[in-house]
C-alpha cells in the first residue's frame, strides 16, 4: 500500500467504534487528522494525544453536522488547522431508533435522513474546494451498510433507505468529481459488534442469530472496517472510484 504519510484527513464521528478505529489506523499510517465528534469527545481527545505522540498534527472539533453552518465551520476549521484536506471519511450517522412503517412520523423520517445523508452532503460540499486543491488527488469514503444492500432488519426502514442512498450518492459523486482527481467510494459493513450502534440497538439474541448466517462464522469488528477504509484512502487504490466495498463476512456477495 502506498504511503499516506502527511495526508490530511477529516473524519466525522471519530469518538468511538468504526470512526475511532479508522482514525487510529490512519494516524498509524502517518496522517494528520481532524477528529470530529458530536456527543462525548473522550475518544477523540485520546486520539488527538495519540496522533501527537506519533508526530502527526491533530485537531478535535465538535459540531452538529445536521446544521449546515456548523458543518461548514467544522470542515473549514479542520482544513485551516491541518493546512488543507486530502481525504474525507464520512462516518457519522445512525439508526436513531427502530420504528416500523406504522410508527413513522415525518419528524423521525427527516431526522434520520438528515443524520445520514444531509450531513454527508454538507461535509463533502464544504470540503470540495480543499479536495480539488489536493496536489496528488483526493479521496472520499462514505459509510454505507449491509442494510443498504439487503434492507436490514425490521424496524430499520428509514436507516436502510438512507444507507442505500449513500451507495448511489457515492456512485454519482465519483462520476462528478472524477475529473478533479477526486475518488469517491463507499464501504458497507455488516454486523460490526462493539460499536455504539449495536450496543444500543441490537440484542445479544439478535446478534447471535445473525452470526449463525455469516459464512465466516463471526461478527466483524471496527478494525475490519478501518483496514478497508485505509486501503480506499491510499494512492494504491488510485483507479478505484464509484465502488462499494462489502465488509460482512460473506453474507452479501455482489
Amino acid at each position: 500500500m502506498n504511503s499516506l504519510k502527511n495526508k490530511n484527513v477529516f473524519i466525522s464521528g471519530s469518538d468511538q467504534g468504526i470512526g475511532y478505529a479508522t482514525a487510529h489506523a490512519l494516524i498509524d499510517e502517518g496522517c494528520n487528522i481532524a477528529l470530529h465528534y458530536h456527543v462525548g469527545g473522550e475518544g477523540a481527545r485520546a486520539l488527538e494525544a495519540y496522533a501527537k505522540e506519533k508526530g502527526c498534527r491533530a485537531v478535535v472539533l465538535s459540531a452538529d453536522l445536521m446544521k449546515e453552518d456548523e458543518a461548514v465551520s467544522c470542515v473549514n476549521e479542520a482544513a485551516k488547522a491541518l493546512g488543507g484536506l486530502d481525504i474525507v471519511v464520512n462516518n457519522a450517522g445512525g439508526i436513531v431508533a427502530r420504528k416500523w412503517l406504522g410508527e413513522l412520523t415525518h419528524e423521525f423520517w427527516q431526522t434520520v435522513i438528515d443524520l445520514n445523508i444531509t450531513s454527508m452532503m454538507y461535509v463533502t460540499q464544504a470540503a470540495l474546494p480543499y479536495l480539488k486543491a489536493a496536489k496528488d488527488g483526493a479521496s472520499v469514503i462514505n459509510l454505507a451498510s449491509l442494510a443498504g444492500r439487503c434492507g436490514g432488519h425490521a424496524g430499520s426502514l428509514v436507516y436502510s433507505t438512507t444507507k442505500g442512498a449513500i451507495i448511489t450518492w457515492s456512485r454519482s459523486l465519483a462520476a462528478e468529481l472524477g475529473p478533479y482527481g477526486i475518488r469517491v467510494n463507499a464501504v458497507a459493513p455488516g454486523l460490526i459488534l462493539g460499536t455504539r450502534f449495536h450496543n444500543v440497538h441490537t440484542t445479544k439474541e439478535s446478534a447471535d442469530a445473525t452470526i449463525k448466517t455469516i459464512p465466516l462464522g463471526r461478527a466483524g469488528n471496527s478494525e475490519d472496517v478501518a483496514r478497508a477504509i485505509v486501503f480506499l484512502a491510499s494512492e494504491y487504490s488510485g483507479f478505484i472510484s464509484g465502488a462499494t466495498l462489502d465488509i460482512n463476512g460473506g453474507v452479501y456477495r455482489a
